[in-house]
């Protein structure tokens, strides 16, 4: 099993470089789009070139580029219990017999 490590840093730049790419398909600009969103044409500047925003900053980008949703489903508990999915099994926990 193979498994691919990223830094926060790395990931940041990821999801800043995919809302770019989400305002580039919308035809909009920086400026058209901090005017929409009601954020500040620095605080997306500085968002699109190190991934560095604040939450609420972020979802008022993500309503605008109508991803909000994404948002929405990202941590949502399971419809069916941990348990459910992958059962453990309990041990009984024996007594050491002395010999």
């Amino acid at each position: 099993m193979t498994y691919l490590l990223k830094t926060n840093k790395d990931l940041q730049k990821e999801i800043a470089f995919r809302f770019k790419q989400k305002r580039l398909d919308k035809n909009l600009t920086q400026e058209g789009l901090s005017e929409r969103s009601g954020i500040s044409l620095g605080t997306l500047k500085r968002f699109e070139n190190t991934g560095e925003i604040s939450l609420q900053s972020l979802l008022k980008i993500a309503l605008v580029l109508n991803v909000l949703d994404e948002f929405d489903n990202l941590l949502k508990p399971n419809d069916k219990p941990i348990s459910l999915i992958n059962p453990v099994k309990i041990k009984q926990r024996k007594r050491g017999q002395l010999k």
